[in-house]
């Protein structure tokens, strides 16, 4: 078994322990379904196991860059405590951004200045589709990203990006649009665990 093998298999191992791997039927972040889901807000309830993966995440991260990192950017939620781990490890600036109006954005006084430096953090990865958003969010800061760094990929490496990326562990969990579900047509409840439905939800909107 190669070195990255090894890696992949021990987080996925400190996922399962967690209990951050579940099975069911899940509306995700991205608008799909699918019967597997990466609570990653399961890992980060342990530090002790949060720690480990945030180790395993940076070292695989270490030999995309080439060039000292300023600033570790997520967006919200899944981002924060990963962006604040590699952070850490990489001795940058943590940094996130939130939705507002339906665009990511960064608040509370945070900013990215021309030519800084950025690697952008996020939990899990399904589309890519948040993380693509900060990228551009950055750039248009006139930042220059360097990598992307998530825990878990679960395109199964179907995803890419026009900047290196590391993952913790790839995992290939299905997904399918909402109009070609199979649980939805043999009538299984869905549930809505990732927090951009949350608004949604409370305004009976989701």
């Amino acid at each position: 078994m190669s070195g990255d093998d090894a890696q992949d298999l021990e987080v996925r191992r400190l996922l399962e322990e967690v209990g951050a791997l579940r099975r069911g039927h899940f509306l995700l972040t991205s608008g799909r379904h699918s019967d597997g889901y990466v609570q990653c807000a399961r890992l980060f309830e342990r530090p002790e196991a949060a720690e480990r993966a945030a180790d395993l995440l940076a070292r695989r991260l270490a030999p995309l860059l080439r060039e000292e990192v300023d600033a570790v950017a997520g967006p919200a939620l899944g981002g924060v405590i990963l962006g604040y781990l590699l952070a850490r490890r990489l001795g940058a600036r943590a940094l996130y951004a939130e939705r507002e109006e339906g665009a990511l954005r960064l608040r509370r006084g945070f900013a990215l200045e021309p030519g800084e430096r950025v690697v952008v953090a996020e939990d899990v990865v399904t589309t890519g589709g948040s993380v693509g958003e900060l990228i551009e969010l950055a750039r248009a800061a006139g930042a220059r990203v360097l990598a992307v760094a998530a825990v878990a990929d679960r395109s199964g490496g179907a995803v890419r990006f026009d900047v290196p990326a590391a993952f913790g562990a790839r995992l290939d969990l299905p997904s399918w649009p909402a109009g070609d579900c199979p649980l939805c047509r043999r009538g299984l409840p869905v549930e809505r665990p990732g927090s951009r439905h949350l608004g949604a939800a409370a305004n009976g909107t989701a």
